[in-house]
C-alpha cells in the first residue's frame, strides 16, 4: 500500500478516500500521529484556498495538502526525503 493510500485510508469516510479530501482535524491528526508531520509551509491561493506543506525532519516524510474556503482539505502530493533549506538559492 503507498504512503498516499494509507493517509486516504486513515480519512473517516470512504466518500472523502476516493475524492482525495475530508475534514482537514482527521488530515492533521493523521499526519502528526503517523508520520510526526507538522505544517512547515503556506501560502494563500487566490481562489483563498491555503496550501500547506507538512513534513517531518524525523521520518523524512512530506505532504502537500490545500485546505479549499469551505474547510475542507485534499491532497496533492506525498513523498518521502524532505529536506529543510535554511538559504533562499542564488538565481
Amino acid at each position: 500500500m503507498t504512503r498516499l493510500a494509507i493517509i486516504l485510508a486513515l480519512f473517516a469516510s470512504p466518500a472523502f478516500a476516493q475524492s482525495n479530501c475530508g475534514p482537514r482535524s482527521t488530515l492533521v491528526t493523521a499526519l502528526l500521529d503517523t508520520y510526526g508531520e507538522t505544517v512547515q509551509g503556506l501560502g494563500m491561493a487566490a481562489n483563498g484556498a491555503v496550501m500547506e506543506v507538512f513534513a517531518s525532519d524525523k521520518t523524512g516524510t512530506w505532504t502537500v495538502a490545500v485546505t479549499l474556503p469551505n474547510g475542507l482539505v485534499c491532497l496533492v502530493a506525498t513523498g518521502s526525503d524532505y529536506e529543510r533549506v535554511a538559504a533562499k538559492p542564488n538565481l
